[in-house]
């Protein structure tokens, strides 16, 4: 709990902001069913950051790195419009999208868990072709659609957004399987020691190659978020740089990249404060071109409150200490 102190902190201090500037920030209204305000705006815009976060943060937790997921998610978007456009079924579209998603991560999989390539190389090789990918498929053009089925997927309402309601049951999921099943504790052995708990009889290759697979599934949801949301697949724009702030959400949550212990809480958390920090950017009036300069400095700030070292400098009392007092040992036959 005491990793998610100053992410929290973080996340209400950022809240605070945005109502001094925005005095009716936590107002919601209840309008034909559907609920709206500034918070529901930021869950919605943060749902795909969130699905790629929850990806990113098994895959970490094994001791990897996924830099490919943007362009997955390009490539998922790219797919489903490209389909649509040319008249096929939405959910048709969608399914394709997500089976080609499946097949970018079992390739990504198998770089690392077979072949045994560095993730930060294997990943990297998919997120330089995957935009070329996307843009083949596009013919470098960015495709239109007016389709209700597929702006659901983004601009639908269940009371919430439907892109809220897919993150949360998307968390609530794997939440469920990894803490209520052995498979979580599976996936941290493999992250603290992947020889030692190969030795031990776990199939460390095989949880690998599943974790890789269902990031890429995740990017792909969130790619088709992000394409239902304007309507269109932009394959040099959509999902650019997501894998960066899928990152930072997980270190903000307290997930260490070297593996081994993780936390579903945190993610959520880190993926609320950088949507948050992007709402606060625009609200406050910071110049565009300074935007991600103002980001990674609150980033940077929030993560050295959470570095051990500097936690236990803070904690060391200040001040000369008093030497310990030796015992004075008792004289033999001293009553």
């Amino acid at each position: 709990m005491r990793r998610l102190l100053w992410p929290l902190l973080a996340f209400v201090a950022l809240l605070l902001l945005n109502l001094v500037f925005t005095p009716s920030f936590f107002s919601l209204r209840l309008l034909d069913g559907h609920l709206f305000g500034s918070l529901v705006d930021i869950l919605r815009n943060g749902a795909p950051t969130l699905l790629v976060a929850l990806g990113m943060t098994l895959v970490i937790a094994t001791r990897g790195i996924d830099l490919s997921v943007g362009a997955v998610a390009a490539i998922a978007g790219a797919v489903a419009c490209t389909y649509i456009a040319s008249g096929s079924d939405a959910f048709t579209a969608m399914a394709t999208a997500l089976g080609l998603c499946l097949v970018l991560g079992l390739w990504n999989g198998f770089l690392v868990s077979v072949l045994g390539i560095q993730p930060i190389i294997a990943t990297l090789v998919l997120m330089t072709a995957g935009r070329g990918v996307a843009m083949l498929i596009t013919k470098g053009q960015i495709i239109t659609v007016n389709n209700d089925t597929f702006g659901a997927v983004s601009g639908g309402f269940v009371v919430l957004p439907i892109a809220i309601l897919i993150s949360l049951v998307v968390l609530a999921a794997v939440a469920l399987l990894t803490r209520r099943t052995a498979l979580g504790m599976l996936i941290e052995a493999v992250g603290v020691n992947p020889e030692a708990s190969r030795l031990a009889g776990v199939r460390s290759r095989t949880i690998i190659w599943l974790v890789y697979v269902f990031c890429a599934l995740c990017a792909g949801v969130a790619g088709l978020m992000m394409a239902s949301n304007v309507h269109a697949a932009d394959a040099n724009n959509a999902g650019l740089w997501i894998e960066m702030d899928a990152i930072l959400a997980v270190v903000i949550g307290g997930t260490s990249l070297a593996g081994g212990r993780y936390s579903l809480t945190g993610t959520l958390i880190g993926a609320l404060v950088i949507q948050t920090l992007t709402t606060t950017v625009y609200t406050i009036g910071v110049p565009p071109e300074t935007t991600l300069v103002f980001k990674a400095a609150v980033v940077i700030v929030v993560c050295l409150l959470q570095a051990p070292r500097l936690t236990g400098a803070l904690r060391r009392p200040v001040g000369p200490t008093a030497p310990p007092v030796a015992a004075v040992p008792q004289e033999a036959g001293a009553r």
